[in-house]
């Protein structure tokens, strides 16, 4: 079977979905090809891709493949080069509506793997999470880069410096990562989710959580959430929490902002009379900007300072770390490759597993998810 990589053509996008750690594998049993340049910016040379068994090639043979690897979904001119009937495999958008449809029309199995179920079975092929961590971790560096003071205290001959404090809002696999790395850093750390059980993950990696009492039972189920996610919560609970992160965020140096939820626009977290009751300095660094960002002073792949407020409105942080970040989604998709190629080495959609039911947003023309 062919495997096709080709180079990534969306903007700022440095990833790329395949290493020669994962080729290695691949082509022991299966044709690699690898379009010229397609690591160069993750940091992997075409010699590397050769050595380990790869056959380099055009864009028009890595996209004609028969599974063509992807990290973002294929733009009109990539999926013109791709055959009827070919698999491509990516964070593919599930909730991008037009271009699932494109896809379908033009005849191609799609698998989304920002849609692999939060189960056991498929952790790692979770990429949502792999590319998260990353990002938690950088968000950390991007701000104490633009913070203009140092992140830990420093006791020195002339005089003692404060310690940055640091604000978390949304705890899942980026929160949390970002809390270990400010820890590392020397901060001090607070954080806020609407998920109560993520409090003593918090409070265990050193950081003491915000925590926003819930008043009826139908607070308590919605903070369950949903498949690892959160889920919106009532308006009265949401003004409760705004007020209190209101007074924590006057007292922050760095805010850094997770929430998402799948399909919706992000929450607004920071409001702009929260960002004018900031220090002037202090920074803000939206991981949410993408879809709309959990602060509406958030532009998007801008740095803007607003009410003497630096906020960061980078999109898509794992770039910044593409090498690492490359590494870890393709093992992802080497691991959901497992699912479709059988013993025999043969093409095989099983659509009553769950993983693949949950993935597949498009087959033989049809769209299955909207």
């Amino acid at each position: 079977m062919r495997i096709g990589i080709p180079a990534e053509t969306r903007l700022g996008e440095t990833r790329v979905a395949a290493t020669p750690e994962t080729v290695k594998k691949l082509a022991a049993k299966h044709h690699v090809l690898v379009q010229a340049g397609a690591g160069i910016t993750a940091s992997i040379t075409d010699e590397a891709y050769a050595a380990a068994g790869a056959a380099i090639v055009d864009a028009g043979e890595a996209l004609g493949a028969d599974i063509v690897l992807k990290v973002r979904a294929p733009n009109l001119e990539e999926r013109g080069r791709m055959r009827q009937g070919a698999v491509v495999i990516g964070m593919l958008n599930p909730f991008d509506a037009e271009n699932t449809a494109a896809m379908a029309a033009s005849g191609l199995s799609a698998f989304a793997l920002e849609a692999v179920p939060r189960i056991t079975r498929a952790q790692s092929m979770d990429v949502l999470s792999s590319q998260a961590n990353i990002a938690g971790y950088k968000a950390v560096m991007v701000a104490a880069n633009t913070y203009q003071r140092f992140m830990p205290m420093l006791m020195t001959a002339a005089g003692t410096v404060k310690a940055a404090r640091v604000l978390i809002m949304g705890v899942g696999v980026a929160g949390l990562q970002a809390i270990a790395t400010a820890k590392r850093l020397g901060a001090v750390i607070e954080a806020s989710d609407v998920r109560p059980p993520v409090k003593e993950q918090v409070e265990s990696l050193g950081a003491k959580f915000i925590d926003v009492p819930f008043l009826t039972d139908e607070e308590k189920e919605i903070a369950q959430g949903t498949g690892g996610y959160a889920r919106p919560m009532p308006a009265d609970w949401m003004r409760r929490q705004a007020e209190l992160v209101h007074e924590r965020a006057k007292l922050a140096d760095i805010v850094i902002t997770t929430a998402l939820i799948p399909g919706r626009p992000a929450p607004v977290l920071i409001g702009e009379d929260t960002v004018k009751a900031m220090k002037p300095g202090s920074v803000i660094v939206d991981l949410a900007v993408e879809q709309g960002g959990n602060c509406p002073l958030s532009e998007l792949n801008k740095t803007v300072i607003k009410h003497g407020v630096h906020i960061v409105g980078e999109p898509n942080l794992a770039c910044f770390v593409a090498a690492d970040a490359s590494a870890l989604y393709a093992r992802n998709v080497l691991d959901f490759l497992k699912l479709v190629i059988d013993k025999d080495d043969a093409l095989v959609i099983d659509r009553e597993d769950e993983i693949i039911k949950a993935t597949l947003i498009a087959h033989a023309g049809d769209v299955l998810r909207k």
